[in-house]
Order: C-alpha cells, then sequence, then structure tokens
C-alpha cells in the first residue's frame, strides 16, 4: 500500500503514529504565571542533545479556553521552565488520567491523586515518585505546519533519578519498565533489553 497523506489514507484510522512506534512519553509539568499547575503526557518527545542536555516534545491540538494550543504550551509561554516526567508502567493509569482534555483551571496532579515534589532549579512542580524528572529551561517554541502545531525545546537543568533506579552507577530501566505509546489506542512496556557494541568498538 502507498498513500499520498495530503489524499488521505482510506483506512479505518490514520497509520502515521502506529508506524513512528513505540515512542517515549514526556509528562510534561508546568506552572503558570499565576501558579497553577499542569501535568500533560506527550508522545511526540524525545531528547535531542548531551551538551548542553536538552530535550524536544510537541503540542498538535488546541483547546477553546486557551486559544491556538494547550494548557501546557500556553503556561510554558507564560513562565519559561517546564518539567519531563518519566513515565514508568506502574503510572499508567495516572497518565492516562491526566491525558483528558481538562479545564485550564484543573490540576491534574490533584485530579489524578500524584504526589507532587518542588524543583530545584526552576519554579515548577513535578511528579515526586516517577523514576526520573528533568528540568528544563525553555529555548524555543517553534510553530509547526498545520494548525495548533508546535515544538517547544528546552534545556534539562536539573536531573532527578529514583534511588531504586541506579545499580552500579546506571540507570537501570528494568526497574521501573517505562511505558511508550504506539498507535491508536495503544501503549507498550520496556520489559527487556540487550546490548550492541558499534563497529570497531
Amino acid at each position: 500500500m502507498f498513500y499520498r497523506p495530503e489524499n488521505g489514507h482510506g483506512l479505518p484510522h490514520n497509520p502515521f503514529n502506529a508506524i513512528v512506534t513505540p515512542r517515549p512519553i514526556g509528562w510534561i509539568s508546568s506552572r503558570g504565571s499565576d501558579g497553577h499547575d499542569n501535568l500533560a503526557p506527550y508522545s511526540f518527545f524525545n531528547a535531542v542533545a548531551y551538551v548542553p542536555p536538552q530535550v524536544m516534545f510537541a503540542s498538535t491540538s488546541a483547546k477553546p479556553d486557551r486559544g491556538d494550543t494547550k494548557d501546557s504550551v500556553a503556561q510554558i509561554r507564560e513562565t519559561g521552565v517546564f518539567c519531563v516526567n518519566i513515565v514508568e508502567y506502574a503510572m499508567r493509569d495516572a497518565m492516562n488520567t491526566t491525558s483528558g482534555s481538562w479545564d485550564r483551571d484543573v490540576d491534574e496532579f490533584d485530579l489524578a491523586d500524584i504526589e507532587k515534589a518542588a524543583c530545584e532549579t526552576i519554579d515548577c512542580a513535578r511528579v515526586a515518585n516517577a523514576p526520573a524528572n528533568l528540568e528544563c529551561r525553555l529555548t524555543q517554541i517553534v510553530p509547526l505546519e498545520g494548525a495548533a502545531n508546535f515544538l517547544v525545546l528546552g534545556e534539562v537543568t536539573g536531573v532527578h533519578m529514583r534511588d531504586d533506579c541506579l545499580v552500579d552507577g546506571m540507570f537501570d530501566v528494568l526497574r521501573f519498565n517505562p511505558l511508550s505509546r504506539m498507535g491508536y489506542r495503544d501503549y507498550t512496556v520496556v520489559r527487556e533489553k540487550f546490548s550492541l557494541k558499534r563497529p570497531g568498538e
């Protein structure tokens, strides 16, 4: 099968995000200029650079109470900071609860009964028991082609790692099993790993 996206795919559901899979989930916490906290998952998320460490996530829809975007981007525009909270399998239901299109005044930490902790380098809340948290300062918001598509880039200014996830000085994902997004309503979980040496190593 071949299709041009501009002409449609002709399938019952869009296959695009089932093709680009699995995708890590950036559980983004932000705080508005009014002090209101927000927490929402984004599967268009990844790390993009080592030095300085940088991450990105993309928001691809809008809410009527936020104009051209959603709560996360709107609040990051205001304060210039956000935190990426890593999602473990054990928190899948809480993460899913925060994915709803809730009113801008709803605090998803409270809604999903998630414990907050304060960030160290930025004025933002983080998921207290997440396997890891990346505190970020906004570097740029890039408008993308299409309505309500925004790429958010940030420099990591602080890193939290849960002590039980460190094994012999290495961050071990099998200690918490990262949750990843697939297509449609599907997710997957990392339960095994293997290593490969690069040519010449």
